[in-house]
């Protein structure tokens, strides 16, 4: 028996994107697939748009309050079956062979439990080519992890074993959450590039997190305190995590000063003299 693939979707209030997404699940050169689309209360016609998939039993729709998007991924782990699992975001899509491409490589290289892929950048409606900021790397990547986030959460895929062991996403980040994830991951594993590009990434509409949240910095500094306080980083991450920390920490400092944020001002000039 080939290896099964749990595929998470989570989604909230894309009736036209989510049909695309499951689309491209489904178009897959790999078939044996557990389809989960987790609707994290969606208030649109998400539901009956989903309908005739979850009637001719492609996939499990599973519907709850608005949590957030960790809350959906969780959700979808919790009912997981698979010996693998992958993330796909609503709003991105797959390469036909992105599942058996990635499926080939693992089950052959043992010395690896994780991997992710390139990808191509659609803002609307138009590709774009990555910034040199968004270089991706493999191998032991936890520094190159630190400056934002280089994982998509659509690009990867995991073995049971890594999900089981690295736990589930932090449902208290309202944003970067994934940031947080891959931090605690890169720490643990050696995570293999795929260097082709198997999955689009879709931006420029308006219900993107980043479009909701300003200074997205301050989840990430709160990510990284985190993993400062966890223990479990060698000497050489710990140093380079506090580097990036103090970093962003003036960075935001600086904009909260420029809003007269007194509060929010002290509270990271805290950080610096914790760590510094």
């Amino acid at each position: 028996m080939k290896p099964l693939v749990t595929v998470i979707i989570p989604t909230y209030n894309r009736e036209k994107f989510v049909i695309e997404a499951i689309e491209s699940v489904l178009c897959q050169s790999y078939e044996n697939i557990e389809l989960i689309v987790v609707d994290d209360g969606s208030t649109d016609k998400t539901f009956q748009s989903v309908t005739p998939y979850l009637i001719k039993g492609k996939l499990r729709y599973i519907h709850q309050n608005n949590r957030g998007v960790s809350s959906a991924r969780n959700c979808g782990i919790k009912l997981s079956r698979g010996d693998y699992i992958t993330f796909l975001d609503s709003d991105d899509l797959w390469d036909k062979r992105k599942l058996e491409k990635q499926i080939g490589f693992l089950e052959s290289h043992k010395e690896f439990s994780v991997c992710y892929t390139n990808e191509i950048w659609i803002r609307n409606g138009v590709r774009v080519n990555q910034k040199k900021v968004h270089q991706k790397y493999g191998g032991s990547i936890y520094k190159q992890c630190l400056p934002l986030c280089i994982i998509s959460a659509s690009s990867i895929m995991l073995k049971r074993e890594v999900v089981d062991e690295i736990g589930l996403f932090d449902e208290s980040l309202t944003a970067c959450e994934d940031y947080d994830y891959w931090l605690r991951l890169s720490s643990e594993y050696q995570i293999h590039l795929m260097a082709e590009s198997l999955m689009i990434k879709r931006a420029g509409h308006n219900d993107q997190l980043s479009y909701h949240f300003k200074a997205m910095d301050r989840f990430r500094v709160r990510a990284m305190v985190k993993m400062l306080e966890s223990g479990q980083l060698n000497k050489s991450d710990y140093h380079e995590t506090v580097h990036i920390v103090i970093k962003k920490c003036n960075v935001l400092i600086t904009g909260y000063e420029k809003r007269n944020n007194v509060e929010e001002s002290l509270y990271y000039q805290s950080l610096i003299d914790r760590f510094s």
